[in-house]
């Protein structure tokens, strides 16, 4: 990665507010020897300079892909930043304090982008549920936005609000009776109804009416099946004629539209 030079020394000693910064031993690459230098860690660069009051770094690491750890060391409280690779090097580091040292393992574990793009995601799944929440009209929740069921408003109501429906009318010989009127149990006279045919608004035919022969009078059985035999074939033969009155109807239709 090619890196300008004069860009990181400005960036370095701007007037940018710092993740961290303080006095650290790092450990050289050749000689284990360990040198008093100043850190300024800023977003995912760990600028050092000899000095607190230098003008310039003396180096900088990118913290990505790394991980900082704490290590074995001549020196009291070290921690090393360790890089993937077989050919990375390894940065020891040593900090004057235990709360020093966790202060800058802390902060350099939490410098890379990786970590920042977790902590981007983590937040707007929390804005997520916090939206799902105000939607449900209920506050701040923690649950999945597919555990949320929207209540019903508007039309959509209760099983116990919805309007009752109408009764079923009641049936005479397995049958609805025609023109039924509440508080009445007569069935309609079968001699007014035959006289009152029309031709715009035809009238049904009247059901036979309901038979209820006792078991002990003799003869019931048989004078109520004569009288549902007779009352069929006059039903068969009224529906028989205004059957053909309909399909002589239909027919002289069809020739009235013939070319």
């Amino acid at each position: 990665m090619k890196l300008n030079e004069r860009s990181l020394a400005f960036y370095a000693t701007c007037d940018s507010p710092a993740d961290n910064a303080g006095f650290l031993y790092k450990r050289g690459e050749r000689h284990t020897a360990y040198h008093r230098r100043w850190f300024v860690l800023k977003g995912n660069m760990l600028f050092y300079f000899e000095e607190r009051e230098s003008r310039e770094p003396v180096g900088v690491i990118v913290l990505e892909g790394c991980t900082v750890e704490l290590c074995d060391s001549a020196e009291e409280f070290a921690f090393a930043i360790r890089f993937g690779g077989t050919k990375s090097r390894t940065y020891v580091l040593a900090a004057e304090s235990q709360a020093a040292m966790e202060s800058w393992v802390k902060s350099l574990s939490r410098a890379s982008f990786d970590y920042m793009r977790l902590v981007v995601r983590e937040l707007e799944k929390q804005l997520e549920e916090m939206r799902w929440g105000l939607a449900a009209g209920r506050p701040c929740c923690r649950h999945a936005p597919a555990a949320w069921k929207p209540q019903p408003s508007g039309t959509e109501q209760s099983p116990e609000r919805l309007p009752a429906l109408p009764a079923v009318p009641p049936k005479e010989n397995g049958c609805a009776v025609w023109n039924n009127t509440p508080g009445t149990d007569q069935l309609p006279d079968a001699t007014s109804c035959e006289g009152s045919d029309d031709d715009t608004n035809p009238r049904p035919p009247p059901l036979p009416p309901r038979r209820r022969a006792s078991s002990g009078e003799p003869g019931s059985a048989g004078a109520a099946t004569t009288e549902s035999c007779s009352n069929f074939c006059r039903l068969h033969e009224r529906y028989g004629r205004e059957v053909a009155r309909l399909r002589q109807d239909w027919l002289e239709r069809q020739r009235d539209h013939q070319p």
